[in-house]
């Protein structure tokens, strides 16, 4: 029994575990619709072009539509025997349209055409995945409006160093995702070229017009090398590193948020719809969304570090190897889509503890540099000297066991004799936040300036 889909080459069908290891039906079917627009445009080009019958054209198209619903419907059978999508679909359009089904293919090979569904599907994701990170950083940005002024510790080595805002906090997050989502408009401009017609690897002698099917299909132009065109995933590459950065960031808040709704730390709260409970310990809030984003970066930079070594060692053009391109891609961009969802729910859903936060802001000394810069500012002295007098003077607070507020003028006039009862208005948390005033500093009026032009941006 001859092999249907290579026609007279093979003469016996695949074995069972050939067919196993080469099928990709179960994971690529997902590219039903980029494939389907595809396989329209080829379609209208070649009867544009005098390549096929205009007649031919119109069937195919028409069959193509109702292979769209019949997908979409849920009523489509996909046949593992039948490898990939493209077969899938080019079986069921010769079933329902007969021998013009046969004319599809002409002038191109499955490599420029999964090159060509590839593409489209990536450029539609990011298109989503844009969204959704506007989505949350429009989340950040009003919050981070509404808690312009809530005083709140920064860290260094996840130590007290100097009082911030939650605002601010927020808003740092902001501008990371607003440097994510250019990395993705930058891949997006780079992989938007169309491989259709380049055939199987050296174009083809047909007189197709590449430049017709790539504006039908939204590309800027057709890729310039036929070579190029079916032989590298780098625009998949471009993707996962940016989808890596992206989630790093997401881990990074995800990591913040189990640290501040931590009992011991207790200056965030989450609802019941973003935590779950115990099965044996009933007080329990865990804070699982939080800890699945934090964890599922794994996927996302294991699938950019797979795919990198699957190209990494292949001599031009395509090889069977390209296969593995999608089901980590797939994995890693719809896992990247459902941490944003989750961090911008967790955002929303937030309840900063006020008291707790302005409490913890002036714990650890954190106004020291306040004092620092009175003494540079008020008194003159270079700024060495004003770190050696207030590492003294919170030796001195340490050692009593008292904030610096706490100690009197004259145990600070021990050691800085020229220290005034003005100092001990830079030493509250309020005080030193509000002025912080240089541009993307804490101060509550620039934090609000920062999400009010975020906003305004967003729309």
């Amino acid at each position: 029994m001859s092999n249907k889909m290579w026609g007279g080459r093979f003469e016996t069908g695949p074995a069972a575990i050939m067919e196993e290891i080469n099928a990709s039906i179960g994971f690529d079917q997902r590219l039903y619709a980029q494939d389907i627009a595809g396989s329209k445009a080829h379609a209208t080009m070649l009867a544009t072009q005098g390549i096929i019958e205009a007649s031919d054209a119109e069937k195919i198209v028409a069959g193509l539509d109702t292979i769209l619903s019949e997908i979409e419907a849920g009523s489509f059978t996909f046949q593992r025997a039948l490898e990939d999508i493209h077969m899938n679909v080019e079986s069921r359009l010769a079933g329902l349209i007969g021998s013009p089904a046969g004319r599809l293919h002409t002038a191109r090979s499955r490599n420029d055409q999964v090159a060509t569904d590839f593409r489209l599907y990536v450029r539609d994701t990011i298109d989503t995945l844009d969204i959704q990170l506007a989505d949350l950083q429009r989340a950040l940005a009003e919050k981070a409006l509404a808690h312009a002024a809530t005083v709140m510790p920064g860290f260094t080595h996840l130590q007290t160093a100097q009082p911030v805002t939650f605002g601010h906090h927020l808003m740092a997050y902001v501008e990371m995702l607003g440097r994510d989502r250019g990395r993705f408009t930058d891949a997006r401009a780079r992989l938007n070229e169309c491989p259709l017609g380049a055939a199987a690897l050296a174009g083809t002698s047909f007189p197709i017009d590449r430049f017709a099917t790539a504006k039908a299909l939204g590309f800027d132009c057709p890729t310039a090398n036929s070579l190029d065109s079916v032989s590298d995933r780098d625009f998949v590459l471009e993707t996962l590193s940016s989808a890596a950065i992206c989630a790093m960031h997401l881990s990074r808040f995800a990591e913040e948020v189990v640290i501040w709704t931590s009992p011991l730390v207790a200056l965030l709260k989450l609802s019941d719809r973003f935590t779950t409970g115990s099965s044996i310990m009933p007080q329990k809030r865990n804070p699982d969304a939080a800890e699945l984003v934090r964890a599922k970066i794994g996927r996302i930079a294991g699938a950019f570090s797979g795919l990198l070594m699957v190209m990494k060692g292949l001599a031009l053009a395509y090889a069977k190897d390209m296969q593995e391109d999608k089901e980590g891609a797939f994995d890693a961009l719809s896992t990247l889509s459902l941490m944003i969802a989750a961090t911008a729910g967790m955002v929303r859903d937030a309840v900063p503890d006020k008291a707790k936060m302005k409490a913890a802001a002036g714990s650890g000394y954190s106004t020291a540099t306040d004092l620092a810069d009175w003494l540079v500012r008020v008194l003159g002295l270079p700024f060495r000297e004003a770190h050696h007098v207030t590492g003294r003077i919170v030796a001195l607070a340490s050692g009593k066991g008292v904030a610096l507020h706490k100690l009197t003028l004259a145990e600070m006039q021990e050691i800085e004799p020229r220290i005034t009862q003005e100092v001990f208005g830079v030493l509250s948390v309020a005080k030193s936040v509000a002025s912080r005033v240089s541009y993307g500093g804490t101060a509550p009026k620039n934090v609000r300036a920062q999400a009010k032009r975020w906003l305004k941006q967003l729309g």
